[in-house]
C-alpha cells in the first residue's frame, strides 16, 4: 500500500494495544472480566458492576489515570494487575507484527514502542509476547506525566527520543492520538481493526491498514 513516503521516513513509532497486541485482550478485560471480579468481591449484580464500571471509565477517559493500574487498584479496591495474569492467556501479537518490525529494522529505520500503558502492564505483555526483542527503543507516557493525546507528551519525548516529526510516522489504533501526533507533524497511520473479535471500522480522517501484511514488502 502506497500510504506513506518512506523514503522520507527514518522513525517508526508504534502503539502497542490495538496496534502491536490484539485489543481483544484490554477489551475482555475491562468490559467483562473486572466488572465480574468487582460484582463478587461488593456482593453486587453483575449488571449494577458494569454499570458502575461504566460510569468510572467515562469519568477519566483520555486521562493518565485511565491507564493507571495504581489508580485502578486503589479505586476498585481490586488486584488489577494480579486479574491481569488471570486473563494473560488472551494476550496475543497481532498478525505479520515480528515480520514488519524486522522490515522496518532492516531498512535501517529506528522502531520505537510508544506507549500509554502502565509499566506494570507494559512489562507483563513484554514477558508473554517478546516483542521487545525487535525494538530500538519504549517511551511509556507515565514517565511525562501525561498521555499520548496531550500535546506536551510529544515534546516531553523529543527530550529522550530526539525525532523530526516530518520523518516519523505513528502508528495507532486512537484516533484522538493520531490527532495529537498529526498537529505535532508526525505522519499518521490508523489500525482499522485493533481488536480481533470485532469487526474492521472505516477510517477517512486517516490513511489505514487493516493489518501490517498490507505494507509488506517494505520498500527501504
Amino acid at each position: 500500500m502506497n500510504i506513506l513516503p518512506w523514503h522520507d521516513i527514518r522513525s517508526v513509532f508504534l502503539d502497542m494495544d490495538g496496534t502491536l497486541l490484539d485489543l481483544n485482550f484490554d477489551n475482555h478485560f475491562w468490559r467483562t472480566h473486572v466488572p465480574k471480579r468487582y460484582a463478587e468481591d461488593r456482593g453486587i449484580s453483575l449488571a449494577q458492576a458494569h454499570s458502575e464500571m461504566h460510569e468510572r471509565y467515562t469519568r477519566v477517559e483520555g486521562t493518565m489515570n485511565w491507564y493507571c493500574l495504581d489508580y485502578w487498584t486503589q479505586e476498585l479496591g481490586l488486584d488489577i494487575l494480579g486479574l491481569k495474569r488471570e486473563v494473560e492467556h488472551l494476550i496475543a501479537v497481532m498478525p505479520a507484527v515480528p515480520e514488519f518490525l524486522e522490515a522496518v529494522r532492516a531498512c535501517g529505520r529506528r522502531v520505537v514502542l510508544v506507549t500509554n500503558a502502565h509499566p506494570g502492564s507494559l512489562s507483563l505483555k513484554l514477558e508473554h509476547t517478546q516483542i521487545g526483542n525487535y525494538l530500538d527503543a519504549m517511551i511509556c507516557s507515565h514517565s511525562y506525566g501525561v498521555p499520548k493525546e496531550d500535546p506536551i507528551f510529544w515534546e516531553k519525548m523529543r527530550v529522550d527520543e530526539p525525532f523530526d516529526p516530518h520523518h516519523t510516522v505513528l502508528f495507532d489504533d486512537s484516533l484522538s492520538v493520531l490527532r495529537s501526533a498529526h498537529r505535532y507533524g508526525l505522519h499518521a497511520v490508523a489500525l482499522s481493526q485493533p481488536d480481533s473479535q470485532q469487526a474492521a471500522r472505516n477510517i477517512d480522517e486517516f490513511p489505514a491498514i487493516q493489518s501490517f501484511s498490507q505494507l509488506l514488502p517494505l520498500p527501504c
